[in-house]
């Protein structure tokens, strides 16, 4: 009797099994990009069983739902690795966020991120936010429990910084000090102490300044900031407790000295040199260069109300983009897709193109935004690739990426783990709302 029960719960277990794995949707590619070699499928079926990819096959299972997107060419979700989730579009004002309340900075947020989603990008890490409370870790949490919708957040905690620095946040006159931000380090052990804050609230990257920026009117982005002890604290702190550490670098100095600390990725790398190249070669450092951001920048000038200190720095800065990527491109550095602007509308897709004119291949700049961007976020056996178990996600254009990029600022369709987001049949599902 005991044998017969263990048989029949193996066959009920095998069955349950079997069951889930059985195709409930499947999607029509008329050409279907494999990212990580290039080779393009023509009429390929996904076969879809809940919220992953089951298999890719040349035909679909009867008695299931089609999607047909054979007019499409079909990619996997996008990803954006640098974003700033609470940022408000409308404004470059250095000042604005002292007028903002937490609370509306996070019913921007909930905006931002269904642009996001809107565009394509079923994925984003949040680059580090201002406020002490983390607002960015609610609304990860809120999207993974389908509270709101938006991308998966891979998310930062503070903008790690010094008194003064780019992220200090206060550039006031000394008769308006305000109290020491959380995010505040200028010491080792203040180091220790800002990092672990950021892990016990939830953080997922540790975001430090390795040296000034631009939008900020105070800092000096040719300056290094935090010192390479403090950033190599920071690391050894972030890697014990399995976190990754992520570093906004714009001189070549405090590029040089985050790569050495060990920081996994560089933001920005605006100045790099040869040494500096050959350093992230060598420690096999990530490079987000949010190319377009920069060259936006450019484009609304002082409209909205930037800084002019601010805006004449990213005039300068521009000079040093082109040359630096170039010797990233070079020396085989692994590119990552970000955006770092707060118009996501506007920008959230135009960095392909910049990618592109900065002499990365198409390829290379689909690469950038889905297996790249997967693995340097260690989430490639879920998200970057259509292939079987990771999530459906899946993004369609009209057109053709790999001889022009620019289609992909015009995404057709969206799904996310399965479930449809957008689709050119139904152009009125689920409309996003633009702010004026």
């Amino acid at each position: 009797m005991m044998r017969l029960t263990i048989l029949l719960s193996a066959v009920v277990l095998l069955s349950s099994v079997s069951a889930a794995q059985q195709p409930t949707q499947a999607i029509l590619a008329g050409k279907l990009v494999d990212v990580r070699t290039g080779q393009v499928r023509t009429h390929a079926y996904i076969l879809i069983a809940g919220d992953r990819i089951a298999s890719i096959a040349d035909a679909a299972p009867s008695g299931i739902p089609v999607t047909d997107l054979s007019a499409y060419t079909v990619l996997p979700g996008l990803i954006d690795a640098h974003g700033h989730i609470l940022s408000n579009p409308t404004t470059q004002n250095f000042a604005a966020h002292l007028r903002t309340s937490i609370p509306q900075a996070t019913v921007w947020g909930v905006y931002n991120l269904r642009l996001w989603l809107d565009h394509g990008f079923t994925s984003v890490r949040d680059a580090c936010e201002g406020p002490a409370d983390y607002p960015q870790f609610a609304l990860r949490d809120s999207v993974k429990r389908g509270m709101i919708l938006g991308p998966r957040i891979t998310a930062a905690g503070s903008c790690i910084s010094i008194t003064g620095g780019h992220g200090d946040g206060a550039p006031f006159s000394p008769d308006l000090e305000l109290p020491r931000g959380r995010n505040v380090a200028d010491t080792v052990d203040d180091i220790d102490h800002v990092v672990r804050r950021d892990i016990k609230y939830g953080a997922d990257w540790i975001k430090l300044m390795a040296t000034g920026g631009v939008m900020d009117p105070i800092s000096d982005y040719h300056v290094q900031e935090l010192s390479e002890a403090q950033m190599a604290a920071a690391v050894e702190v972030a890697h014990r407790a399995g976190r990754k550490v992520m570093a906004h670098a714009e001189g070549a100095v405090g590029i040089k000295a985050a790569v050495r600390a060990g920081v996994d990725s560089i933001e920005h790398g605006t100045m790099l040199d040869e040494e500096g190249a050959a350093l992230m070669e060598q420690h096999h450092t990530w490079l987000v260069p949010t190319l377009y951001c920069f060259q936006h920048d450019m484009e609304t000038g002082l409209s909205k109300g930037r800084d002019p200190d601010s805006f004449a720095k990213g005039k300068e800065i521009m000079a040093a983009q082109g040359p630096a990527f170039r010797l990233a491109l070079a020396h085989h550095i692994r590119i990552v897709y970000g955006v770092d602007d707060a118009d996501v509308d506007e920008s959230v897709s135009r960095e392909f193109g910049a990618l592109v004119q900065g002499g990365l291949s198409p390829l290379g700049a689909l690469q950038a935004a889905t297996i790249n961007a997967a693995t340097m976020l260690g989430k490639d056996s879920d998200v970057g690739t259509l292939e079987p178990g990771r999530f459906a996600d899946v993004v369609a254009v009209k057109g053709d990426p790999l001889s022009d990029i620019t289609v992909m600022e015009h995404v057709a369709f969206v799904m996310q783990g399965g479930k449809i987001v957008k689709d050119p049949a139904h152009p009125d599902r689920n409309p996003v709302i633009h702010v004026q």
